[in-house]
């Protein structure tokens, strides 16, 4: 069991290809590694694997090269994402005892892929805020210290990647929740190009703050789920035709960026001074390998206005019915960001929609200079878990909750594909992230880019691991 937790996500879909595993046999290995685990981190808190051993047996009377691109790999999926006839609660004590029957159309799109789907993952109430605890299921921990936060809101899937209870996994972004808990857990979390992966649309049809995207132990791993997510679904009126080439095939390339720029705080927010200086360093490490490295970043100086009007207007369009009928049952910071929504104007809107083209000009025009740019995954390493959110950095106390992601939501205002990967550990032996941001639709060298980095600071390999003891 240990050699199969251990080993990549494509060496185990190779296993699956050659007939020396099934998909059972895997099922029956993460069965046993939740068992052994979960109880200490609490990340997968709905388990389906009779509905996933029905659909394993049903791919397995298929010839090996009708299996799909995953060929029998497990996945667990968000809890903000039906999977058909499985409690899908999204975190909330208003859905606790919902079981839909139909998926999302990402849940189909990745079990035409060959994904068998064996677990939900945890995730803050509706994905608010980036700590993952809820009313229905509980806070998930930090393996890397129980007594921390795993951030959000994919906290429940990087910790299963973190403690071998997944190989690939499932999440969603809006201010970062693909980034942060990937930053937090040492695993890699990529946030796509909006439109990349295909998804249900329930109430707004051209959202493009909240994306599906990838997240995996490795940049080659995230790169062949985010082949299998990806592609154009009638279901989804914004959803991309397949990129002209595999994004695996695009990360091993072996392209090399020739101008990287690297910012500690993009200009507009606070950063741990530790934080910092950890990606300050791996960056460096670049310039050592004979990569121009300067610090810089475009110019996105209306972050905080524009990304906190149009996450409001979303929370209204979305959750208005639901402050009217459960108010009693949501957690006060969602209260807060739908009441924002409802009180906003015609003018306040107008005014974020051109401050967002404003800086989505000036990141293009960056981007012309250079090939990529690197800063901070999140402003400091993982918190204690019982605190809701981080309420102040380096001296500035931010204003609501939401603030403190701003060197994330950032990059998402300006609809740039970003990942992170593991950059190193502070003094208390805790990750550290940096984000990697290409320019719109570059996802084949963000990948590449991101496994050339990756290969040299040689992190990967600290995960799976064992949870700790909380200190």
């Amino acid at each position: 069991m240990d050699e199969l937790i251990r080993k990549p996500a494509l060496e185990v879909i190779a296993l699956l290809r050659s007939g020396e595993v099934s998909p059972l046999d895997l099922l029956d290995v993460l069965e046993r590694r939740i068992g052994e685990v979960d109880d200490k981190v609490n990340a997968l808190p709905t388990l389906c694997f009779e509905r996933a051993r029905t659909h394993a047996k049903a791919l397995m009377g298929k010839p090996m090269d009708e299996r799909g691109l995953l060929c029998g790999l497990p996945v667990p999926i968000k809890d903000l994402t039906d999977v058909s006839g499985v409690r899908s609660t999204q975190g909330s004590p208003i859905f606790a005892a919902k079981v839909p029957e139909r998926s999302d159309v990402l849940v189909e799109h990745l079990e035409r892929a060959g994904a068998v789907v064996y677990a939900k993952s945890n995730t803050p109430e509706f994905g608010a805020g980036a700590n993952t605890f809820n009313e229905v299921f509980g806070a998930t921990l930090n393996p890397w210290n129980p007594a921390r936060s795993a951030a959000g809101s994919s906290g429940g899937a990087a910790v299963a990647l973190a403690t071998g209870m997944a190989w690939v996994a499932h999440g969603s972004d809006s201010g970062g929740s693909l980034r942060n808990p990937a930053s937090f857990c040492s695993v890699v979390g990529l946030r796509p190009s909006p439109g990349r992966v295909a998804e249900t649309r329930l109430a707004k049809l051209d959202g493009n703050l909240g994306i599906e995207g990838p997240m995996a132990r490795s940049v080659v791993d995230c790169a062949l789920l985010l082949d299998a997510m990806s592609g154009e679904e009638p279901a989804d009126p914004v959803s991309l035709p397949r990129y002209e080439t595999s994004f695996l095939d695009a990360a091993r390339t072996g392209w090399t960026p020739k101008r990287v720029a690297v910012s500690r705080d993009l200009g507009i927010t606070p950063v741990d001074a530790e934080v910092a200086e950890i990606v300050l360093a791996a960056a460096r490490r670049l310039e050592e390998a004979g990569m121009i490295v300067e610090e810089a970043h475009p110019d996105l100086t209306e972050a905080h206005e524009c990304f906190q009007t149009l996450r409001a207007l979303s929370f209204a369009v979305s959750k208005k019915p639901l402050l009217e009928a459960h108010r009693d049952k949501l957690k006060p910071e969602i209260i807060w960001n739908i009441e924002k929504g409802l009180a906003l104007t015609a003018d306040d809107i107008v005014r974020a929609e051109h401050q967002r083209a404003a800086m989505f000009r000036r990141t293009l025009a960056f981007f012309e200079t250079y090939d990529l740019l690197l800063c901070p995954a999140t402003i400091v390493a993982s918190y204690p878990v019982e605190q809701r959110y981080v309420s102040e950095c380096a001296g500035h106390t931010f204003s609501n909750y939401v603030e403190w992601l701003a060197i994330a939501y950032a990059i998402t205002n300006v609809m740039c594909p970003a990942i992170s990967i593991p950059a190193g550990f502070t003094r208390e032996d805790l990750p550290v992230g940096i984000q990697i941001v290409a320019a719109p639709r570059a996802e084949g060298r963000l990948l590449a880019g991101a496994r050339l980095l990756e290969s040299i600071l040689e992190l990967a390999e600290r995960v799976p691991m064992d949870p700790r003891p909380s200190t």
